[in-house]
């Protein structure tokens, strides 16, 4: 192994999704405790930055607005901002007058590539293999191999830092009676992570089963409802859900992704979290408006020369197991929730809209267990500033990125609040405040606030003793 025995980093991150990006943007430049720029380095395995290559459809568009870039809600001076990217690009002026305040999709992509593509510091094609504690010199060891553009074993490191950024994002999900076709080269069944790969063959076959409720589905049907001639659509669309239902993004709503909110969502008790984020589902795995207007219009206009497309959306169906048809179909075996019915669909092609699902630390973090204090569901203890709860002998951070919904609520993932987490680790990192935090940030006050509330009386008038429910 080769081992890198320069000065110890003070910041390491493991993977460099938007979330890592963002705290390698916002932490370029900053000062040292002592003398200098405060030292980091990122890696990831990938030989370069794609954000959801496989779902760039083609009008897509964010979900939130142009602002929750990687830095702009922490610093909008930053040079990593996204309006700054387009002065870079010379299309200021066109973005201007273009008046669109959720950009597309494959936008962000390039914005965030152009970033990477700059900033010092990120290490690409390294896979970080290992994570140890050393007692002895009071820092984490990263073993990593560094990987050749095959993806093959090129040459083998280790780096030395006083506290880790794990940001290792998620992994597609695909449910279990689906995994064994998923593997299967005979029948297209895909995640839709990976649709814009599989796309021409999908497009290809006769019959075509888009599974999932949410963005991705919505947008993978309406990309293929309208690739398909009128009358001859042959699309089926199934949910789990009761509905196919809108996102919701009225405008206190939207204040569930405040750090306001973040902050009481993690002063709750454990068992009230762990209720309180599959009931949240619709605060982020529902629809967006328009796409759903969108999908409505695009069948609506299939239905004026008289008849129906050849389309079938189902809602409150799951997907019980699934087979081959001898090598070219795939047959589902559904049930209705409600009617308590069962059913089966015999298809050509699949696409898994079924979501993500946070990357186990249990691998990475092995060397570490003896270190880690865990909750009563066996995952890591997260503090209020991002860090996991670590035996005292360790005197470093381990600080997580888009891992720590069961501590953090659901705007852990969310863009939105990507440089806002980054500012505040860099703050703690740093034990100053390079990135001054707002006071308040939501107009909604959630929970009571612990003190009595009394407004002034009229001398000699008595107050009523009423108990309140």
């Amino acid at each position: 192994m080769t081992a890198q025995l320069d000065a110890p980093h003070d910041l390491v991150g493991i993977g460099i999704g938007p979330c890592n990006l963002s705290l390698a943007a916002l932490a370029h430049g900053l000062p040292h405790q002592g003398a200098g720029e405060l030292a980091t380095a990122f890696y990831d395995q990938r030989r370069d930055f794609r954000w959801h290559p496989g779902l760039l459809i083609d009008g897509a568009t964010l979900q939130v607005p142009f602002l929750a870039d990687l830095v702009t809600l922490a610093d909008p001076a930053s040079p990593w901002s996204f309006l700054n990217y387009l002065k870079h690009k010379e299309r200021l002026f066109p973005f201007y007058f273009a008046e669109r305040f959720h950009i597309q999709r494959a936008e962000y992509d390039a914005y965030c590539r152009w970033v990477a593509g700059r900033l010092p510091g990120l290490h690409f094609g390294h896979q970080v293999d290992a994570v140890r504690w050393n007692p002895e010199r009071d820092l984490f060891e990263v073993d990593f191999t560094q990987l050749d553009a095959g993806g093959e074993a090129e040459a083998l490191g280790r780096t030395y830092t006083r506290n880790l950024a794990l940001g290792i994002g998620t992994a597609p999900y695909v449910p279990e009676p689906l995994r064994p076709l998923a593997d299967a080269p005979t029948v297209p069944v895909i995640h839709s992570s990976a649709y814009l790969d599989n796309r021409q063959r999908i497009l290809g076959a006769d019959h075509v089963t888009v599974i999932g409720s949410g963005q991705s589905g919505a947008e993978v049907f309406l990309d293929l409802l309208r690739s398909r001639p009128a009358g001859r659509e042959r699309l089926t669309w199934l949910a789990r859900t009761p509905s196919f239902a809108p996102m919701e993004y009225s405008k206190l709503g939207l204040e569930h992704f405040t750090p306001d909110y973040t902050r009481y969502f993690h002063a709750l008790p454990e068992p009230v979290r762990d209720r309180l984020v599959p009931a949240q589902w619709q605060l982020h795995k529902g629809i967006d408006a328009d796409t759903i207007a969108a999908i409505h219009d695009e069948l609506y206009r299939r239905t004026l020369d008289g008849g129906w497309p050849d389309a079938v959306l189902t809602p409150g169906v799951s997907v019980r197991t699934a087979g081959r048809v001898a090598t070219t179909k795939v047959e589902l075996h559904l049930e209705h929730t409600d009617q308590d019915t069962r059913s089966r669909l015999t298809t050509d092609a699949v696409v898994l809209a079924t979501g993500y699902k946070e990357r186990p630390l249990t691998r990475l973090l092995a060397g570490l267990d003896p270190y880690l204090r865990k909750d009563s569901s066996g995952r890591p203890r997260i503090d209020d500033r991002h860090r996991m709860h670590l035996d005292p002998t360790v005197t470093g951070s381990i600080f997580v990125q888009n891992g720590e919904r069961h501590t953090h609520g659901v705007g852990a993932p969310d863009l939105g609040l990507a440089a806002w987490r980054s500012a505040a680790i860099l703050n703690t990192l740093t034990g100053k405040e390079p990135y001054p935090q707002p006071a308040r940030t939501a107009f909604t006050t959630f929970g009571l606030e612990q003190r009595e509330h009394t407004r002034p009386q009229p001398a000699g008038e008595l107050l009523p003793l009423v108990e309140h429910p």
